[in-house]
């Protein structure tokens, strides 16, 4: 065989070494439940993100995955986008806010506020299991890290923790290897928001997971087949996470493909939609 022939098996199998993570013990603290998207929220009175959608998760029994930003004074807010429009009708970015301020933005139509991780955790209080997602901001990460840390050691419960961002696993595998981390991603050259291809490829492909070494994946679900995701479900036996499910037929999928299921806009009990519900 000549040289020719040899790169393209050696750059074939150089990529699927990449994906490798690690296969922790302790993931099986986080089998077996239903994880509500943002809390277990329905408009008007529990929205996305609030202390209601999170008492109504641990009060019904599901695991709850949640989104982190730091903000201006050092403490940390509880909300998806770091845009304040679209959950509470202002102008702005999370970040730029205070904890004191955060009163101030009511979610939806509702009367929840934005809360704090601290808030959170007090609610849910190691009822339920948490996927913790890290939003970091204009290259924060190092210091969302740092922060987010200071409220989860003194935390009882489980949890995990989740980003799209490299950077934020690499922190984890440095200073809290014990932590279970896991990659987020999606097939970025179906919906690319704004990526060079370059970037598209990089992160739908999950490269970095040669160096972040990540005990799941967490792909976004109508995605599940691309073949990073593939590659480290089914040859590294990485487990995985399916977000978002949004009907019954898509949970029951995740479950039978051994996958922790992220569920919005529907009870898992009835299968019923809830009223108002929109896909995010």
């Amino acid at each position: 065989m000549n040289k020719k022939c040899i790169i393209p098996w050696i750059v074939g199998a150089g990529f699927i070494f990449s994906l490798k993570g690690r296969r922790s013990k302790n993931l099986k603290k986080l089998d077996g439940w239903l994880y509500a998207h943002r809390g277990f929220h329905s408009e008007p009175d529990a929205p996305e993100n609030s202390l209601e959608a999170f008492r109504l998760a641990a009060e019904n029994g599901y695991g709850a995955e949640l989104d982190v930003h730091l903000l201006a004074d050092g403490n940390l807010a509880v909300l998806h986008d770091s845009w304040l429009k679209r959950m509470t009708g202002k102008g702005g970015v999370v970040e730029s806010l205070t904890e004191k301020e955060l009163s101030g933005y009511h979610l939806g139509n509702s009367r929840q506020t934005i809360p704090t991780l601290r808030q959170v955790l007090e609610v849910i209080d190691g009822r339920v299991p948490l996927i913790i997602e890290l939003k970091p901001y204009k290259d924060n990460y190092r210091s969302l890290c740092e922060r987010v840390f200071q409220d989860l050691d003194r935390y009882d419960g489980v949890y995990c923790v989740e980003s799209f961002y490299p950077q934020v696993l690499m922190w984890l595998r440095r200073n809290r290897p014990y932590v279970i981390r896991g990659q987020l991603s999606m097939n970025y050259f179906r919906d690319h928001q704004g990526l060079s291809f370059l970037r598209a490829a990089a992160a739908s492909s999950m490269m970095a997971n040669v160096l972040t070494r990540p005990d799941f994946i967490a792909y976004k679900y109508q995605d599940r087949r691309f073949v990073s995701n593939r590659i480290c479900l089914k040859l590294w036996k990485l487990q995985g996470a399916f977000w978002t499910l949004h009907t019954p037929g898509e949970l029951r999928t995740a479950q039978e493909e051994g996958s922790w299921p992220i569920f919005e806009n529907f009870d898992p009990e009835t299968g019923n939609r809830f009223d108002g519900a929109v896909d995010t």
